[in-house]
């Protein structure tokens, strides 16, 4: 435990680190960046240039200050941060590497508001987060290693197979290049792929795997991004034969097939992420197949809406599978092929109608006023937390904090 005095300290100086917090991120980033450029390829430089990495950083160790002395609050931001860290092979050496970069930074930020005894004490704290999170990873890098077909780090992986699913996202077939077998995952979860850059280097992306466990190989399905590099090398370059490097699954946001649950089962997902949710859906068809399951995508329209004659043969096959489609942007042909079901964004009333009594446990993954829209309703009809499951890519505090929005 950390000595009172030290978490006085620390309580005391979140109202600043608050108000200061995106400036003294984005000044942490660029300082390690330019004393650390070995650390540069663990993280995304979209999210720099978008901001949602300052941001999310800024709201983590606000979220820290503000509860140090109560620290079970966050074990759910820990896990989260402890699967990231796990998918980039962050290791332990890396952990000073960033303490001083940050505590460097709050003094020059901060200036005269960063006494000695102010230092003295985010070090104390921040040494101690840091252990908590490489106990956690070194214990999910145990796992990964005992795990049947399991590995630690990244492992070469061969592109077998190319889908398009629409005009914007493609699925890619991943067979380990040595022929081994593949660990069973958790539906819901990612890995990471890492590909070489123009400059020698490695960049590295997490991408939902959208097939159910216990298959020969690893599916994703990628969304081309105007600026994701790992996203255009895949759409680009990558061809039948192409091998990359591949980290073993992790991830939080998962459905856990051993719990039987008597309510039904909502899957809710808008655009890409679709990805998350189709795995979960297999998974549950294949493992509780007289589970109610409803299932509600919302997207543009047809051509850019993924797997969708895949899920409708699925709701064909399944009774106990209600499918709906809502499109934003529906065109006539989508009307005239009768692809979507509705119209507009999914909303509380769309739900509703779909599901009366709301009881249910709720998946949702998409962009973030869709996920802003799903998670202010569920508040609104009491749900509870237990039965409210989400991938929610930014800061926690941007979904909790917000006005609901609709997708």
């Amino acid at each position: 435990m950390l000595p009172q005095r030290t978490i006085d300290i620390v309580k005391a100086t979140a109202p600043v680190l608050e108000e200061h917090g995106e400036t003294l991120t984005a000044h942490f980033y660029k300082r390690m960046f330019a004393h650390n450029p070995e650390v540069a390829p663990l993280f995304n430089p979209a999210h720099q240039r978008a901001g949602s990495q300052q941001k999310a950083l800024a709201a983590a160790i606000c979220a820290y200050a503000a509860n140090i002395d109560n620290l079970e609050v966050l074990g759910g931001a820990v896990e989260l941060i402890a699967q990231k860290h796990a998918s980039l092979r962050i290791l332990p050496e890396h952990y000073p590497i960033v303490g001083e970069n940050l505590l460097a930074s709050i003094r020059e930020v901060l200036g005269e508001g960063a006494s000695d005894e102010v230092i003295a004490a985010w070090t104390e704290a921040y040494g101690f987060l840091a252990e908590i999170l490489i106990g956690r990873e070194r214990q999910i890098y145990s796992v990964q290693a005992k795990t049947r077909n399991g590995w630690v780090g990244f492992k070469r992986f061969r592109v077998v197979r190319i889908v398009p699913e629409s005009e914007i996202i493609t699925s890619f077939y991943l067979q380990p290049v040595d022929g081994s077998g593949l660990p069973l995952f958790k539906p819901g979860q990612y890995i990471t792929v890492r590909v070489p850059n123009a400059r020698g280097e490695t960049t590295m992306r997490n991408y939902s795997i959208s097939d159910a466990p216990g298959e020969d190989h690893f599916r994703i399905s990628v969304k081309q991004e105007p600026e994701g590099f790992v996203s255009n090398f895949l759409h680009e370059k990558a061809k039948e034969g192409t091998e990359v490097e591949v980290g073993p699954p992790c991830g939080e946001f998962f459905i856990d097939l051993t719990e039987r649950h008597e309510r039904p089962l909502m899957l809710l997902s808008a655009g890409v992420g679709v990805t998350p949710m189709l795995s979960m859906l297999l998974s549950v068809l294949k493992v509780q197949p007289e589970r109610e399951v409803l299932f509600v995508h919302g997207a543009l329209n047809g051509r850019v809406h993924a797997f969708r004659e895949l899920v409708r043969q699925l709701e064909g096959l399944h009774a106990n599978l209600k499918v709906h489609y809502r499109y934003s942007e529906a065109s006539q042909e989508d009307r005239t092929m009768r692809w979507h079901d509705s119209e507009g964004f999914i909303d509380a009333e769309l739900l509703e109608g779909m599901l009366p009594e709301r009881d249910a446990d709720y998946y949702f993954c998409g962009p973030k006023p869709f996920m802003m829209g799903i998670y202010h309703n569920l508040l609104k009809w009491g749900i509870p937390a237990s039965q409210v499951h989400f991938e929610f890519f930014g800061p926690r505090q941007e979904l909790e904090g917000a006005e609901a929005q609709p997708a």
